[in-house]
């Protein structure tokens, strides 16, 4: 099976930073995309990147250009969100998924969903 556990929330002060970061198990194929996304008390559910494993497609949410990075380790299947300059309305559950890449289903459409690990950002 395949899993996904996101870690590295906590409370921060705005302005702060943090790092996530998404281990991935159980991946059978070394060609896949993982998103991150957020879900803020009583909102829906936001996606906030998307990185590839072999295809070099990286995308960020507009409303977090300059301010979040994702990048991932390819040999440990890990996927990090590096958070700067945080706000208080970046308070949420983030956490991340995954699908295999392929020629049929190419780009970000998750099919391998993980827990999140919650940021709460004090003003």
């Amino acid at each position: 099976d395949v899993q996904l556990q996101a870690s590295g929330g906590g409370l921060v002060d705005s302005g702060g930073s943090l790092r996530l970061s998404c281990e991935i198990s159980g991946l059978q194929f070394d060609d896949y995309a993982v998103v991150w996304f957020r879900q803020a008390p009583g909102k829906a559910r936001e996606e906030v990147s998307c990185i590839s494993s072999r295809h070099g497609s990286e995308h960020s949410s507009e409303r977090m250009k300059g301010r979040f990075t994702t990048s991932i380790a390819t040999t440990i299947k890990t996927v990090y969100l590096q958070m700067d300059n945080l706000k208080p309305e970046d308070t949420g559950n983030y956490f991340c998924a995954a699908n295999y890449w392929t020629d049929f289903h190419p780009g970000c459409h998750p099919d391998f969903w993980g827990r999140g690990t919650l940021v709460t950002v004090s003003s």
